[in-house]
Parts: C-alpha cells; sequence; structure tokens
C-alpha cells in the first residue's frame, strides 16, 4: 500500500464565527486504482472512479457492445441460418426461431455477462463462486482452443480467396485452366465460344460418350469454382489420413491470420476495442451493398420468396425446433468463455442487461439479413440455370467457397465483388478469433495473477498466438479440409451444451439463486427481471437439455460430399468434444481430495462454498458481506486495518469545533458532530 498524502482534521470557521464549516479528512491511501481527486472533491477523500487500472477496462460502453457483436456475429450467420431456414420451413422457420431467442439466446446470455462482469474475471476466475466448479472453465477453455485453431484456418483461406480476386478475371470463372477436370461445366460463355461446345469438343478427346452424359445431366456438373477450390487451392487428398503436402500458399495466409489477430491484441482490449470500430461495423456496409446489387438482378425475387415462404406444417417437427435451439445457442457464442471473458473487462456498475438484449437481437438480425442477401444472389444464379433454388443452395464452406463464388462470376465487374465478399468473410471472422485469443489470454493472466504476467501480457499473446499457428498447421495440408470440418462438428457441439447446462445449475442451484439476484442487483442497481429469473432457473436449462436430447437423437456420422470418414476419424473427434466435458469431473474430484474435512460429504460441502475471494474486483464495490477481510495479494482490496480505522474514526473521533466568538475568545464543542 502506497500513502500519496495525509491530511489532518481541522476547522475552518467562517461567517463571523456564527456559522461552521467542518470537514474531515482521512489518510489518501493510494491503491493503484481507485484513489483520485476531482473538481468539487473534498481533498483527500477517495473519490470512486469505478476503474480497474490493474486489469483494464473498455475505453468505453460502444467498444464493448461492438467486440461482443463482433463476437457473437461471425461466418455461422452468412453460411449456417440461411441454409437451415430454407431447409426448415423458411419463413415457418422464424418462429421457432426468435421463440427460442427470447427463452434461452437472452437469458443466457445475460447470465455470462452478468457473471464475468459481477467478479471482473476470464473463464477460470469466475469460479471462486463454486471452486469445485472450475473444471467448467477449463473446459471452456479447451473448447476455444479447438474453435480457435481452426477458426483461422477458414479466415486464411478467405484471405486467399481475396488475394486471388485481385485481378482482371476470376481464376474459377471458366474451364481451360491446367486444374480444370473434363467434367467441368461452366456456366459463363466465354467470348465467341460457346462453353459447352468447347467443353464437349475437349472431351472427345478424353471419352466422348461419360462427358456428354456428364454435360446433359446438369445437376452433376462439376463447376469451375468447386473444381477451383478442391483441385487448386486444397489439392484435396482421397482421405483424411493422407496428409499429403502442406500448401505453401494456405500457409503464408495462415501466418498472415495469426499477425493480424496478434496486432489487433497487443495491448488487449486497449487496441482491440479500437480496432472493432471497423472490423464489426464495415461487414454490414458489405452486406448493404451486396444485398443492393441482389435485389437488382434477374431471378433475386424468386430466391427471396424461396427463402421466406413459410411451409407451417414443419412447426410441428420436432427437428425445426432442435435446428433453432441449436443455431440459437451456438451462434450468439454460449459456454465458450468469451462472453464471460469481455464482460470481464466492464466497469463493475455497466447496464449489461442492456447490452445482452442489443447485441443478441442485433446478432439474430444480421442472420436474417445475410439470408436477403445470400439468396437474392442464389436466385439469379438458379434463374441463370434453369434450375430449382435448392440445387445451387448450399452452407458451410461449400457456400462460402463454392456456391457464392460461382455466383459471383455472373456479375458484372465480378472481381470487385468478389474482394467485397471476402473481405467481408475476414472481418466476420476475425471478430470472433479476437475474442478466442482474448480469452485464452485472459484466462492464463488472471488464473496466473502476478506483476510480471500482467505487464507482459503481449507475451502472453504473442506465445498463444504462435502456439496456435503450429496447431494450425495440419490443416493446411491437403486433408486439412477434412480435419477443419471434423473439429467444427466434434470439438464444440455437444460439449458446449454440456458446459452451459451445469454452468446454470451450479450458479443457480449450487451458489444459489436468491444470492446471485442479489449480486445482480448491487451491480446494475435494480434486480434481475423476474421473465429472466424464471429463464434462468427453470426455462433456459429445460431448453439446453432439450438441445443436448436433440443433438444425440440427431446425430449422424460427418461426411464431406461423397467422402465417408473411416471409424477411427469419428473416434478422434468423439476425443476432443470430450476432452473439454472430462475437465468438469476430473477438477472437481481433484478440488474436493484437496477440501477440509474427515468426510467425503464435509469436502464436497466445502469445494462447493464461494471463495472467499469471490465477489467484485475493487474494493469500492466490496460492500455488505463482501467486505469481509480477504489478502491483499490476490484480490484488488484495501486492507482490513484501514476499513476498521475508519470505522473507528467515526464512533471514536469527538471533532474539536474551534469557535471563533465576536470577543476573540474561543471556545470547545467537545459533542461530537451529528
Amino acid at each position: 500500500v502506497r500513502r500519496s498524502g495525509q491530511n489532518e482534521d481541522h476547522l475552518t470557521p467562517t461567517d463571523g464565527g456564527k456559522k461552521l464549516q467542518i470537514r474531515t479528512t482521512r489518510p489518501n491511501v493510494d491503491f493503484g486504482h481507485t484513489t483520485t481527486i476531482s473538481n468539487g472533491a473534498v481533498p483527500g477523500e477517495p473519490v470512486k472512479t469505478d476503474k480497474n487500472s490493474r486489469r483494464g477496462n473498455w475505453g468505453n460502453q460502444i467498444e464493448f457492445i461492438l467486440t461482443s457483436v463482433g463476437y457473437a456475429v461471425g461466418l455461422g450467420n452468412v453460411w449456417r441460418f440461411p441454409y437451415l431456414c430454407y431447409r426448415n420451413g423458411g419463413g415457418a422457420f422464424m418462429f421457432p426461431y426468435f421463440i427460442m431467442l427470447v427463452f434461452c439466446g437472452i437469458p443466457l446470455f445475460f447470465l455470462e455477462l452478468s457473471f464475468g462482469q459481477f467478479a471482473s474475471q476470464g473463464c477460470l476466475g469466475v469460479w471462486r463462486i463454486s471452486p469445485m466448479f472450475k473444471g467448467v472453465g477449463y473446459g471452456m477453455m479447451v473448447v476455444s482452443t479447438y474453435i480457435g485453431i481452426y477458426y483461422n484456418v477458414v479466415i486464411c483461406i478467405a484471405f486467399y480467396y481475396f488475394f486471388s480476386s485481385m485481378t482482371n478475371l476470376l481464376p474459377w470463372t471458366y474451364c481451360n485452366n491446367p486444374w480444370n477436370t473434363p467434367t467441368c461445366n461452366g456456366v459463363v460463355t466465354p467470348t465467341g465460344i460457346n462453353n459447352t461446345l468447347a467443353n464437349v469438343t475437349r472431351s472427345l478427346v478424353t471419352g466422348a460418350a461419360e462427358v456428354a452424359v456428364e454435360v446433359v445431366n446438369k445437376t452433376k456438373r462439376t463447376s469451375p469454382s468447386e473444381e477451383y477450390w478442391k483441385h487448386y487451392v486444397l489439392k484435396i487428398s482421397d482421405d483424411i489420413g493422407n496428409f499429403g503436402e502442406v500448401r505453401l500458399p494456405i500457409l503464408g495466409c495462415l501466418a498472415v491470420s495469426w499477425v493480424v489477430v496478434f496486432l489487433c491484441l497487443i495491448r488487449g482490449v486497449k487496441s482491440s476495442g479500437k480496432v472493432v470500430y471497423f472490423t464489426a461495423t464495415f461487414p454490414y456496409v458489405v452486406l448493404t451493398i451486396l444485398f443492393i446489387r441482389g435485389i437488382t438482378l434477374e431471378g433475386a425475387v424468386t430466391g427471396i420468396k424461396y427463402y421466406l415462404t413459410p411451409q407451417w406444417h414443419k412447426i410441428l417437427d420436432a427437428k425445426v425446433w432442435g435446428d433453432a435451439a441449436s443455431q440459437i445457442f451456438y451462434s450468439l457464442g454460449c459456454a465458450w468463455g468469451g462472453l464471460i471473458t469481455m464482460a470481464s473487462y466492464n466497469k463493475f456498475h455497466n447496464n449489461c442487461y442492456r447490452d445482452s438484449i442489443i447485441i443478441s437481437i442485433t446478432n439474430c438480425a444480421t442472420s436474417v439479413y445475410a439470408g436477403f442477401v445470400i439468396f437474392s444472389i442464389l436466385g439469379f444464379m438458379a434463374h441463370h440455370l434453369n434450375v430449382d433454388v435448392s440445387e445451387v443452395a448450399d452452407h458451410g464452406p461449400g457456400l462460402a467457397f463454392v456456391a457464392y463464388p460461382e455466383a459471383l462470376t455472373l456479375l458484372p465487374i465480378s472481381p470487385l465483388w468478389s474482394l467485397l465478399f471476402f473481405f467481408m468473410l475476414i472481418l466476420l471472422g476475425l471478430g470472433t478469433q479476437f475474442c478466442l485469443l482474448e480469452t485464452l489470454v485472459t484466462a492464463i493472466v488472471d488464473e496466473i495473477g502476478t506483476d510480471w504476467i500482467i505487464r507482459n501480457k503481449t507475451v502472453v499473446t504473442g506465445g498463444v498466438a504462435i502456439v496456435g499457428f503450429l496447431l494450425g498447421v495440419p490443416l493446411t495440408t491437403q486433408a486439412g479440409i477434412y480435419w477443419l470440418l471434423l473439429m467444427d462438428n466434434y470439438a464444440a457441439s455437444f460439449s458446449l451444451v454440456i458446459i452451459s447446462c451445469i454452468m446454470c445449475i451450479c450458479i443457480m442451484y449450487v451458489y444459489g439463486h436468491k444470492k446471485y439476484f442479489k449480486d445482480v442487483e448491487m451491480m446494475l442497481g435494480f434486480p434481475p427481471p423476474i421473465f429472466f429469473r424464471v429463464c434462468w432457473r427453470f426455462v433456459s436449462p429445460i431448453i439446453i437439455s432439450f438441445i443436448l436430447i436433440f443433438t444425440v437423437i440427431q446425430y449422424k456420422p460427418i461426411t464431406y460430399n461423397d467422402y465417408v470418414y473411416p471409424g477411427w476419424s469419428l473416434a478422434i473427434g468423439f476425443l476432443m468434444a470430450m476432452s473439454s466435458v472430462t475437465c468438469i469431473p476430473i477438477y472437481a474430484l481433484y478440488k474436493i481430495s484437496k477440501s477440509e474435512g474427515t468426510t467425503f460429504l464435509e469436502r464436497l460441502k466445502n469445494s462447493c462454498k464461494a471463495d472467499i475471494k469471490w465477489g467484485p474486483a475493487l474494493s469500492e464495490h466490496r460492500i455488505g458481506h463482501y467486505a469481509a477481510p480477504v489478502s491483499e495479494a490476490e484480490v484488488e482490496v484495501r486492507p482490513l486495518k484501514e476499513e476498521l480505522k475508519e470505522k473507528e474514526d467515526e464512533k471514536r473521533d469527538e471533532i474539536s469545533l474551534t469557535i471563533q466568538g465576536s470577543n476573540g475568545s474561543t471556545a470547545h464543542n467537545t459533542t461530537p458532530s451529528a
């Protein structure tokens, strides 16, 4: 503790000695984060600033909201939601989707934001609330690690396509490239030559009969964009175990991706908070440009109708509700640890209730808006090919790197639209990647908690980025796409549902819903609305359980086009999924074994109790039962002696009032001041 100055109690007689101005000051103690003097404040009196200078805060609330929007709005909003919408009844899917948003999405979002903000800790530190459940935090770290590895590979492929679009002619426009096969059939007619005739002529050399069937049967054709994706960008191997060579162009783009992420996070939330002004807003500019261009194309209305036309009979299908719940859950980024981490940098009294509603609705509205953009282009493509929209629609990497690039070749000035589209994908991906990396770095820094590691957080960020790059190298091989999809389908699937369910149970039933509601009220100034209290205790856990059951029932072995994954690779996928979940029981058993008590039940009870360090990080917020003595080395609070001294001063100090009379004499008033 560093004392920056100490003033003695004194009196200033005013107004001829009849009116007394009493001013009592106490030692001005500097704890590195709370004591400042502002204009108009009593000299020497600590002023609450609500800032955590040791750990850091967001520059302002807009930075937090934009970062959270960038985190929640990702590639899934563009390539998964539109596909789910038309597969599950078009406009009818919106009904269960928004119901799940209200009863599951927003409540869980608010729960995680309030959890991280109250403790000002990352996904590990918050489990002081019930130390036995700290394994949930480790599970979140494992999930974020898996996602961070493969997510940046997707971003690097978007970088590759972005650089490839810097040309007068998109390289996947025609079938006259060295990597094309005889079955290639483009949708764009070359100048002066009928493309179909050119393909048939070339096919006469390599087997006219077989290729002629392919040309006639449009549904079985291979497009130039698909062959560019498979045979040139990926040079995809025939099996997940056949790694082949590292694709050096993709490896280079992966290095670029990680360097960009590191530079944007070099000063933690102070630097990323400035970057998100661009990365979180510019995708909406690109979406709007593509939307305006899309709806002016012939056939766009057909695509949008296909996207929105409700098939009401599908509402009774449990699969539709399951898809809606899953999409809401995964789209908002629940149980990844990122929401807790981002909220931990908020000021203590920030209105995270308002933020959760704004961010959740923005995320879902973006998904719906992106659907208009995607299907206006796909409708134009279907019209051009004279096929149904369902035959050109796709999801996942197939939409981003095959169907949409092919549609872009049909547009005038196609390289421009291609640059805009892939730039949008890059920014959408980076917004999520920032939070994934910050989640890991914050968890490590908070867990170690020494002054050195806090000062050298940049070193930790660089180390995590280097490790992430090295772990992503296998995904840049010829078998990389198989591993990427395996991680996407297993690493962050049912494990997230289990983690989120256990988090709800721990906070509401182990720690206690009444205590948590009081914590939120102390932080926000008002208790959580009764709707959220009911959702946290009953509705959301039930919906989460429904998602888990639905995920298990709906399970199908993963495939990639016609490739069926072998059993050993699926076993690896399940191991990845279980690696995050098994952190929970393993750490729980460890904590129980280390807890005090003679019997198992005593140790279990003690390991579930909230740690003495649980609560607000700053001393100025530790009121009520949180004002109990806490180790100075671990929590940013004022020393207990200082707290007791203040209380003693209030009771013990009898302020001597020096009264200046009209005759110049003095009198001493020993009555305690009111």
